[in-house]
């Protein structure tokens, strides 16, 4: 290679900022591809945030940081945005899709990881182990019985039946206890697990109530306090989902007057940013009550997976364009070729393919493979070259109307960028 191509290269070495303690092998698996890493440990807010990636491409983050519109605005040079986790409720997706920038989760990788501490509370609560265990910390042996249960025989009422509803519902029938499920997507029961037609026909049955939703909007305040005074008298709840699902007073009340015998809590409203940091709640100090940071997929297992896999769709997105498993831009599995790429993303408006190909047929383009898939307002076309007879086609496809973002790379596998994204 020469001195040339070697600064050249250099010159356009893609950089990554990952936060809140991202599983070391992400950080492996991008350096691997020649990308810089730099790591942090806790999140960003906002400014922060901002301040922090003006010179970074790639982004990886868990929970905690917001990636508002405002953060994707002022960031003309972000590609992409990995999220560490399930949820994508911390990312404006529409935004990062006008803005031509891929956003990839982890929808499977730490399910397992879940559904095993929701079984353990389940156990727990119904054993009252909480209240056993600190009246022995507190120095007073109380042996009974008294409210003590096993889960055989009992009924788990499981909202929301997705990936981690669905397994606990296999897992929990293994330990003897029947499942009733409500979801309002149309989803296959597993095992001999029931489907309800209302929520109110799982609550009047459920011993056990174990919120499993995702972060859209409309599931904000989904249970509250007309839910809770359904619920059976001395059944339990946990919420391992999302914070915001769940009215945390009304929970606070139903506990201390008895109606709910126990809950185990994993999600808050509000959290705090980094490890070490403050925690405050009104679910603080209730008898028989789990309060666990955050950690339904904080396994050593779970993280490794999930850095394994987020970090492969990142790299491969930045390499060869590849958008399979993006969250918020038409899938495209793309490999290397060894000619050049041009990957268009641009509004899905009629002619836009026609006027791609009109620019590479004034420059004398050799098409070797050229690939379009839509989602939604955004469509996504990728065209191998092997060679051109005049240069100025980017140019002429940046200034499309149509244009949200243009990216180039050559045969030698190197990142090229024009200035910055059309406007969005």
């Amino acid at each position: 290679m020469s001195t040339h191509r070697r600064r050249a290269h250099h010159r356009h070495v893609l950089r990554a900022l990952l936060l809140e303690n991202i599983h070391p092998v992400a950080v492996q698996n991008l350096r691997d591809a020649g990308i810089e890493v730099e790591v942090r440990s806790g999140a960003l807010d906002e400014p922060e945030l901002i301040e922090a990636l003006k010179d970074f491409q790639i982004l990886g983050i868990r929970s905690k940081t917001q990636v508002t519109r405002h953060v994707l605005e002022s960031l003309p040079g972000l590609l992409a945005v990995g999220t560490f986790s399930i949820g994508t409720n911390q990312i404006d997706l529409a935004a990062a899709a006008a803005h031509g920038i891929a956003v990839f989760n982890a929808p499977y990788s730490n399910t397992r990881s879940v559904v095993e501490l929701a079984l353990a509370e389940i156990i727990s609560l119904t054993r009252r182990l909480p209240v056993l265990d600190k009246a022995l910390h507190d120095g007073t042996w109380d042996k009974t019985a008294e409210g003590a249960h096993e889960v055989r025989g009992r009924t788990l009422g499981i909202i929301g039946y997705g990936n981690i509803g669905a397994q606990l519902s296999v897992l929990a029938e293994n330990l003897g206890m029947r499942v009733v499920f409500y979801d309002t997507a149309e989803k296959l029961a597993m095992g001999n697990a029931h489907r309800a037609e209302t929520v109110d026909e799982l609550l009047t049955v459920a011993d056990a109530v174990t919120i499993h939703v995702d972060g859209r909007p409309g599931n904000a305040g989904l249970f509250g306090a007309d839910l809770f005074s359904r619920m059976k008298p001395g059944a339990i709840f946990l919420n391992l989902s999302r914070g915001f699902v769940v009215d945390v007073a009304a929970l606070r009340e139903n506990i201390l007057s008895g109606h709910l015998s126990g809950a185990a809590v994993d999600v808050f409203p509000a959290e705090p940013k980094k490890r070490g940091d403050s925690f405050t709640s009104e679910l603080r100090g209730l008898p028989n009550v789990i309060l666990t940071p955050h950690v339904g997929g904080s396994t050593e297992e779970a993280q490794e997976a999930i850095g394994e896999f987020v970090s492969k769709r990142l790299r491969d997105y930045v390499q060869t364009g590849s958008t399979t498993l993006s969250v918020n831009l038409p899938t495209l599995a793309l490999e290397h070729t060894g000619v050049g790429r041009i990957m268009l993303m641009h509004r899905n408006v009629p002619g836009v393919l026609a006027a791609v190909n009109q620019v590479f047929a004034d420059h004398g383009a050799n098409i070797e493979a050229q690939t379009l898939a839509t989602r939604g307002e955004i469509g996504y076309v990728v065209t191998d070259i092997s060679d051109v007879t005049e240069r100025g086609a980017s140019a002429k496809l940046q200034a499309m109307d149509s244009t949200i973002r243009l990216r180039i790379r050559d045969a030698f596998e190197r990142p090229e960028f024009p200035p910055g994204p059309a406007a969005g």
